[in-house]
């Protein structure tokens, strides 16, 4: 077993945020362990509690590293893509969540047992929300871009119910085939809803591109 000193303070919840999101990732919430965790970086689960205090400080710990690799996704999706930039984020939510789906359920499967969740984590959280915002206000017309925080949590919000029912069956059991079309088309009637007449001009050459 390796010794505390083996390792930085940093280099040690590195490594413990690295092995736990690679344990949850393979069994999910329901089946994580904080201990497993200990016996595979080879320290007690004495040297987790010691570096993040508590159980739910840990899965914060991991959770905010999904946030960071699903900002990442998103990022990179709307680099490499020239189509509709709301398309490719509803697209990207959905690839991201099929893919990493235990890791990306836990974010919504753990429960704080007491108090607030830190500082660092709200900023996490608020970086993946913030490219929804930065996109959807860079297609709003410019008189009407104080909309755009608003309408990115209500639209967050769909897409995600979608997705939610998309990977745990209920669209299927409800006959729902095309469920990420579905959830497009519900985005399309939010923006069409926000910007009037002038979305309609957008998508019909070719795509928001950010001017007014």
């Amino acid at each position: 077993m390796a010794r505390r000193s083996d390792h930085s303070r940093t280099e040690l919840e590195e490594l413990i945020i690295v092995e736990g999101h690679r344990l949850m990732a393979e069994v999910g919430f329901a089946g994580f362990s904080a201990r497993e965790v200990a016996k595979r970086i080879g320290y007690s689960i004495g040297t987790i509690y010691n570096v993040f205090g508590t159980y739910d400080r840990l899965i914060l710990a991991i959770n905010g590293r999904t946030f960071q690799l699903w900002a990442g996704h998103l990022r990179r999706r709307l680099r490499e893509s020239r189509s509709d930039r709301l398309d490719v984020l509803v697209r990207g939510y959905f690839e991201f969540a099929g893919d990493n789906y235990n890791a990306w359920s836990a974010i919504y499967d753990h429960r704080l047992t007491s108090g607030e969740p830190p500082e660092w984590y709200g900023e996490r959280r608020a970086e993946l929300t913030g490219i929804v915002v930065e996109e959807i206000a860079a297609a709003l017309p410019a008189g009407k871009r104080d909309l755009a925080a608003p309408l990115a949590r209500s639209l967050v919000a769909t897409v995600h119910g979608h997705c939610v029912f998309t990977l745990n069956g209920t669209f299927k059991l409800l006959g729902e085939t095309a469920p990420i079309d579905a959830a497009l088309a519900r985005v399309h009637d939010a923006m069409a809803a926000a910007c009037g007449g002038e979305w309609g001009k957008r998508q019909a050459a070719g795509g928001a591109d950010g001017e007014a």
